[in-house]
């Protein structure tokens, strides 16, 4: 009998051990998300896309949105181009993401929002910018994207539509970096995407007639050898939902 008492006290001093070293090493869960997507995102969206990777884990677990990259569409396509790894690609025009389908990198891309030019100028507007005209006077300082950038191709046809040559002080890479220098009093102008003006109290926005008739679409695609292919298609999907379209359009973006 006492050898039996012996045997049962070790199996239960071994249960004790096992259930404690479970505890220690915390509940599965605490592993973190089994799939973790990557995605290149127009600096433009980002807000937008802040809340839909959050709404998105939200709705699927085991997934994370490991890491958005936001910055010119330019400069992502390039980087995806040249070897960097992502599963999903939003791009603000249709000619950076079709430089990533002639890559062989994304497949079928579809327009998920769109978005407009806006004027701004410094909260006060000190330089007393009154339209695209003054974009043609030597004393304002000017800002605006790139010609490559989505936004500058934008500020480009805006212009020449309105009739004018711009004298360019400064030629950014990404439509947040045009903001930040008007916001900062840096520029006394600059175009830039309706959602990124909007809601802002250190800048101002200035009429900006013609502005509706230059749109700009954005698609999304899933990209080729994406670490979680399913999962890339979900978020795409989930974009041009009824959630992902909700809050792109708080944000101030058309919707399709």
């Amino acid at each position: 009998m006492r050898g039996r008492l012996l045997f049962l006290a070790a199996c239960a001093l071994a249960l004790t051990g096992c259930a404690a070293g479970a505890d220690a090493a915390g509940p599965a869960a605490d592993a973190g998300p089994d799939i973790r997507l990557t995605v290149f995102a127009a600096a433009s969206l980002q807000g937008a896309f802040d809340e839909i990777a959050d709404l998105f884990e939200d709705g699927h677990p085991g997934v994370a949105v490991d890491a958005v990259r936001y910055d010119g569409s330019a400069t992502l396509a390039t980087q995806l181009i040249e070897g960097a790894a992502a599963d999903v690609f939003a791009s603000a025009d249709e000619a950076n993401m079709q430089k990533v389908v002639d890559a062989g990198l994304a497949a079928s891309p579809t327009v998920f929002a769109t978005n407009t030019l806006t004027l701004i100028v410094p909260a006060g507007n000190p330089a007393g910018v009154s339209g695209l005209s003054d974009f043609a006077r030597p004393d304002p300082v000017i800002v605006q994207c790139a010609h490559e950038v989505p936004c500058g191709a934008a500020a480009d046809r805006l212009l020449t539509a309105a009739g004018v040559t711009a004298r360019v002080d400064s030629y950014e890479q990404n439509v947040t970096a045009v903001l930040t220098k008007v916001a900062a009093g840096e520029a006394d102008a600059g175009l830039v995407y309706v959602t990124d003006a909007a809601g802002r109290s250190d800048i101002d926005t200035v009429t900006t007639p013609g502005a509706e008739a230059v749109v700009n679409l954005y698609p999304i695609a899933a990209l080729a050898g994406a670490s979680a292919p399913e999962a890339a298609t979900a978020f795409v999907a989930f974009v041009r939902g009824p959630v992902g379209q909700r809050v792109l359009g708080e944000h101030g973006f058309g919707t399709r």
